[in-house]
Parts: structure tokens; sequence; C-alpha cells
């Protein structure tokens, strides 16, 4: 098996444009898995995304996982676009996502080899740094993972919340998060089927957040994933739609 059979996940955050309230991360299904020690592994991903504001959205997504000890790594998380304005205007700026930088620690798994099944907890929290556009104030994000794995089957829900850096004259943007990760292996270690299900609600006066994702990806060894992955956005905080390509390679620090 390829994936982690304790602990896996899946961080469904959603980026969207409020007045007043600066950008926030647009929905992107990460996935979220403990590296064994010295193991490196980068998220990269790349589309096109209509935002609820602008006319399109170029998006190099990136999540940088660093295995330090047993269940235990340490993850960044970000992102740059590039985004028009209105409906006329193609790309005129540069827009930049705050950057999360956290621990991610399994605390419990359980594997039935036998029943080929597996149960596990986890935890990823950390700070939220105002690197984004007028943000300012440090921020902070937690989730809790709970997965299951069973046959082809690979299942993850997360809980959290999330007070975020906030942009001038703004009140801090707070809310509780909510996802669900889903992987079908149709050929073993080889092709699988993406779906996620994730959404922010915010107390703030930001508007409040619901997207779903399906894709397929392609694994041809054990160190690179190749996917593509369509994106729908239900409520009114999230990005209409998109199309994303995904490349994630692993390889040894130490």
């Amino acid at each position: 098996m390829r994936r982690l059979l304790g602990i896996a996940a899946a961080l469904l955050v959603a980026r969207a444009r409020t007045a007043g309230a600066g950008p926030h991360p647009r929905f992107e299904p990460t996935d979220l898995e403990i590296e064994q020690p010295g193991v490196t592994e980068l998220d990269l991903q790349v589309g096109a995304v209509k935002g609820p504001g602008a006319s399109r959205i170029v998006v190099p997504d990136f999540e940088l996982d660093v295995g330090i000890m047993k269940n235990f790594e340490l993850d960044l998380d970000g992102a740059l676009g590039a985004e028009g304005a209105g409906h006329t205007v193609l790309f005129d700026h540069l827009q930049r996502d705050n950057l999360w930088a956290s621990a991610k620690v399994g605390l419990f798994d359980h594997v039935d080899e036998v029943a080929d099944r597996a149960y596990g907890l986890g935890l990823q929290v950390g700070p939220k740094l105002p690197v984004g556009v007028a943000a300012h104030g440090i921020g902070i994000e937690g989730v809790l993972l709970l997965g299951y794995h069973g046959g082809p089957w690979h299942l993850v829900l997360e809980l959290g919340g999330l007070d975020d850096p906030h942009s001038t004259g703004a009140k801090r943007p707070v809310g509780a998060e909510a996802g669900l990760d889903l992987e079908y292996e149709i050929v073993d270690n080889r092709w699988s089927f993406l779906g996620e299900a994730g959404g922010v609600w915010y107390r703030s006066s930001d508007a409040s957040q619901l997207a779903l994702t399906a894709g397929i990806q392609f694994s041809p060894n054990d160190h690179l994933d190749l996917s593509v992955v369509a994106l729908v956005g239900i409520l009114s905080g999230s990005d209409p739609y998109g199309l994303l390509l995904g490349i994630s390679p692993k390889f040894k620090l130490w």
C-alpha cells in the first residue's frame, strides 16, 4: 500500500475574496501523510481557477513535507497566483496567500493486516504567517484527522479551525472547517479516483465556503504521483470552478 495506513488525510480549505477581508486560501485538496525520517515530498498544483471576484486565477500551489521522526513531520503550505480584474483583464497582478508552517503528529494507529483494515488519528497545527498582500498579525490553524483504510478505500475526516492574519482595517477571519477525503484505488498502487468535499464556516463577516473536487491520480512508481482534479464551488465564498494539474515527487534528504 502506497499510503501510510495509520495516518492519511486531506486538508480541505477554501480560498476566496471577500470585501474588506482580503483573500483567503482557495479550495485545495492536499495530501497529508506522515513521511519517514529524512524523506521529503513536494506537492505542487498548477491550473486555472475562476475566482468569485476575479476573471481568472492561475495557481501554483505547493505543500512541502519533511519527515523528522517516526509519526512526526514539518510542513510548509502556500500559493502564488496571477489574477485578473473583473471580466475583461486576464492577468494584471500577483496574488500571494498567507503561509502555513505546521507540524503533523500521528497520535494513534491500528492495523489489522488479516482484514486489510487500518485506523489512524492525527493532528496538524501551526502558525499562519502574514505573507499575503496587506496581511497583518500571526494567525493559527489546527485540524484533527481521523483516517480509515479498508481494501481499495481510503477515507479521512478532518475537523478544525483557523484564526487568520487580517487585512488593514478588517477583523480577523475566524472560523471552523471540516473536510472529507476519499481515495479509491482502481489499480493497486497505480491508478486512483480522488474525491473531496470541504468548507470553512466563518464566525466573522467573511463569506462561508463549500467546494467539491473529483479527479484521477496516476502513480508510475512509489516516488511520484500525477493527478488531474476538477473543482466546483457551492457557497459564495468558494471559487466557482477550476481545473488543476498536480505533481508530487518524493526524495530523500538524509
